[in-house]
């Protein structure tokens, strides 16, 4: 049986704009091949704050000039960038499998994720994106429901939630695909956040952190391996003091400690070790690794990175 895995990619993977994804790609889409050559089961996910602002901004912008058209919501145009991303991460792959002689179908899946409604995240938002925006466009947002901050000296930007990943409603078909032996792309920027009112999915003004979907993700697909790929190559504690340390292989038990201690950025490294943790903790026999995605091979051998067990 071929070892399952679930690959999340970070920010450094697929650039900010639109050809410095075309060229991180490249780079990423030969570390996925490697992983396949060596026999793994990969599903990937990805990273899409710089995507979305950028998407939110322009579907904005193209509302105010068109007084036709609507703004757009936040799923949709986390839709967008689910497509946008996944269209040059698939072509990547695929083309550098096929130049290693590897014939495998590589498909992104549309995935929404519930979250619920009552999410403590809901009152109070915290992922900033999209552009500035003077008082007057501010005090527009905010009447519309939204949440705005003002950011001295720049101006104002909107600010909305990262509820929890609850379920992952497209899980069945990313199943299939990978018990096909194919290579999925699922869960993109976390997932579409949707709430569930009977039958009905509506779109919900939120982000999920992608670390938490992926997690979800591996647990649901019931991966071996969750491979969380980020700008170092391994996470230190004590970061920036005298006493910084590199952390190599440590137990669960160990990453909640340096959880509780504060060790770790809200929205940096924390999201990755919680979860690392509930991943691994769900079930006997798995691990997380925690790496820069040009050293994942060596991780993977025990020769670096920061492994979860």
């Amino acid at each position: 049986m071929k070892k399952r895995v679930v690959v999340a990619l970070g920010h450094r993977a697929l650039g900010t704009t639109l050809p410095e994804q075309k060229t991180a790609v490249k780079h990423t889409a030969k570390c996925i091949a490697d992983l396949i050559e060596e026999g793994y089961q990969v599903a990937i996910t990805h990273s899409n704050a710089p995507q979305l602002g950028m998407i939110h901004t322009a579907m904005n912008e193209f509302a105010k000039a068109h007084k036709d058209y609507t703004p757009a919501p936040m799923s949709v145009c986390s839709a967008m960038s689910q497509g946008y991303i996944g269209y040059d991460l698939q072509n990547g792959i695929r083309e550098e499998l096929l130049n290693r002689g590897i014939y495998r179908t590589v498909s992104t899946v549309l995935t929404q994720v519930i979250v619920d409604p009552y999410d403590e995240a809901f009152y109070t938002p915290t992922k900033v994106l999209g552009r500035y925006m003077n008082a007057q466009e501010a005090n527009e947002e905010r009447k519309k429901g939204n949440y705005v901050i003002e950011e001295p000296g720049k101006g104002f930007r909107r600010v909305v939630s990262a509820p929890n990943p609850v379920k992952i409603v497209e899980l069945d078909a990313v199943k299939a695909l990978l018990d096909a032996n194919q290579v999925v792309i699922a869960a993109g920027g976390g997932g579409i956040p949707v709430l569930e009112q009977d039958n009905h999915l509506r779109g919900a003004s939120a982000v999920i952190e992608k670390d938490l979907a992926a997690g979800k993700l591996a647990e649901g697909i019931d991966a071996e391996m969750l491979i969380i790929l980020t700008n170092v190559e391994k996470v230190c504690i004590n970061l920036g003091q005298k006493d910084e340390e590199p952390l190599g292989e440590i137990t669960t038990e160990q990453a909640k400690t340096y959880m509780e201690e504060g060790h770790f950025g809200i929205y940096n490294m924390l999201p990755k070790f919680r979860a690392s943790v509930d991943f691994v903790e769900e079930r006997e026999g798995r691990s997380a690794y925690i790496t820069s995605f040009d050293k994942v091979t060596d991780a993977l051998k025990g020769k670096t990175g920061t492994v979860i067990r």
